[in-house]
């Protein structure tokens, strides 16, 4: 390991934009066909469903991956996975999507589908907090290209669970952007956010900034991908004037074709813009690259120095919806680490 990989690595971060079913490995894949089929997949086979040539296969391999989760003890596994690979690469907190759209989809939308589903993952991570020192609140995402009627039930289930259980922290919207905005969702967010639940959004990844707008209209507290604000300057500076924070996930954008390589990313011309930047790794199992790798390539690629990674992660640390006096504990430590 080199000195910038290890400071790296000791470096206290939360990642802010990672998707449960995203963190899927092939070798796990093929675990979860153990348990389930009758002939189950090679290596290989796993494999095939992390090929992609731009966005819309990648979403297709992202389905067929999710499809594996069958019982809640797959997702248990899956999540504990993701959360040891988080803690060795110096992630303290993350903020987890899980596609609950999808869950209620593939179980005939049957309204008890969520719980058991929720109560493995919550196992996983009562379990982390323990042995790894590593918390982690979750966002229910609903699937935008499905109907608002559908998005309700996902919310919904949120704002109910969330009486119980305060690590359900937000809500989100995913899925293809292409096909369904963000208008149709105003009144859900005003009625997630009467329920005391952080909103969340996809915006600018496969459109342009008039989606990042129309995002922001509706009460999107952070904004995940906004690659295409880069477009539009007035939009840049409403983004450093609200503070509104960026979920960037350059190598995401660099492997769904969106953005022709790392260097040509907009990360480093909105953190210099004074943007309320945080980097993260979106689907690592699929892009090749986690977080620890995203803080990297900045280096690598976009000169980061290493007090800029330092100030990214306080960003990460700023821009989650922890309670303040934690927030403050790793301010600190980030600053006084050498």
């Amino acid at each position: 390991m080199t000195d910038i990989e290890s400071f790296i690595a000791r470096l206290p971060k939360a990642e802010l934009h990672l998707h449960l079913e995203g963190t899927i490995l092939p070798a796990t894949l093929v675990e979860l066909s153990a348990r389930h089929d009758a002939h189950p997949m090679k290596l290989r086979e796993a494999k095939a469903h992390y090929r992609f040539d731009d966005f819309t296969s990648f979403i297709e391999g992202f389905k067929a991956v999710t499809r594996r989760l069958v019982d809640p003890e797959d997702y248990e596994l899956v999540a504990w996975h993701m959360m040891q690979r988080l803690a060795k690469q110096g992630v303290v907190h993350a903020e987890v999507y899980i596609s609950v759209g999808v869950i209620y989809m593939w179980r005939n939308f049957d309204p008890r589908a969520v719980e058991p589903i929720f109560l493995a993952l919550e196992k996983a991570r009562e379990r982390a907090e323990r042995e790894l020192n590593l918390s982690i609140y979750w966002i229910f995402d609903a699937v935008r290209h499905f109907t608002v009627e559908e998005a309700k039930r996902v919310f919904r289930k949120a704002a109910d669970l969330k009486r119980h259980y305060p690590s359900i922290v937000g809500i989100g919207l995913g899925g293809d952007e292409r096909r369904t905005g963000s208008e149709p969702f105003r009144a859900l967010y005003a009625e997630a956010a009467r329920a005391g639940l952080r909103l969340t959004n996809h915006a600018g990844e496969t459109t342009g900034p008039e989606a990042i707008w129309e995002a922001l209209s509706i009460g999107s507290e952070r904004v995940g991908h906004v690659l295409s604000a880069i477009q539009d300057p007035a939009l840049v500076e409403e983004l450093k004037t609200r503070g509104i924070v960026l979920e960037l996930n350059p190598t995401s954008n660099v492997r769904t074709g969106l953005c022709a390589s790392f260097a040509d990313h907009p990360l480093r011309r909105y953190f210099d813009a004074g943007l309320m930047v945080t980097i993260n790794s979106d689907d690592p199992a699929f892009f090749g690259s986690d977080v620890a790798n995203e803080y990297l390539l900045a280096h690598t690629v976009l000169g980061f120095t290493r007090e800029e990674l330092r100030q990214l992660a306080a960003n990460s640390i700023r821009g989650s919806f922890l309670p303040e006096p934690a927030k403050a504990e790793w301010l600190s430590r980030i600053e006084s680490m050498e």
